[in-house]
């Protein structure tokens, strides 16, 4: 039986205030000052997947995305210098910053297929692979925790990877769960083919 929304995010939330990588990582982001910013996607589902599983160590993140919403800049520099900021005051922690209103400009490039502009972080979020990483928590200027969910969080509770078809297409998702190596890492989890 699906728990309810509220019971989950609240879940997501204690998870997050517990974690200290996760909460350290939380505050540098909001010293950068962004407009609309969280941090999301593998960060959050390794973080609630090592907690299902009782992993005594975190799991080793490849980066930890920070996902922000500008269209007044869109060039590559304003995400490497907030990266390099980032590196620079926490050079522990794997940065990835993307400003995702100017996506459209490299997805086609990239995953050969075009997609249309983004119009709010939000809507970004929700276009992320999968529903249980399209996830995002920014830490408010009062200290509460917003969490960004347009998908729920079910599946991420779950342990479920299921393709999020937005913009992943299924060649691209198969790839995804082929090199993510979910199987290994959690061994409750549960993949959708598609």
């Amino acid at each position: 039986m699906p728990s309810s929304q509220n019971a989950l995010t609240d879940r997501l939330v204690e998870l997050v205030r517990q974690s200290a990588w996760f909460m350290e990582a939380l505050v540098a982001v909001r010293a950068l000052g962004l407009p609309s910013w969280c941090i999301g996607a593998g960060a959050v589902r390794n973080l609630v997947w090592d907690a299902l599983h009782q992993h005594a160590a975190p799991s080793a993140l490849s980066d930890i995305d920070v996902a922000y919403f500008d269209e007044a800049d869109l060039t590559p520099a304003r995400d490497a210098a907030l990266q390099r900021s980032l590196s620079l005051s926490h050079p522990d922690l794997p940065w990835e910053v993307t400003n995702q209103a100017g996506v459209h400009l490299w997805f086609e490039q990239h995953f050969g297929h075009p997609v249309a502009p983004l119009r709010s972080l939000e809507e970004a979020v929700g276009t992320w692979p999968e529903y249980a990483t399209s996830v995002g928590l920014t830490l408010r200027p009062d200290g509460t925790l917003q969490v960004i969910a347009p998908h729920g969080l079910q599946d991420l509770f779950d342990i479920v990877v299921r393709r999020n078809p937005t913009r992943v297409n299924v060649t691209t998702y198969r790839q995804r769960t082929a090199s993510k190596r979910y199987a290994e890492r959690w061994s409750k989890v549960r993949i959708i083919p598609c």
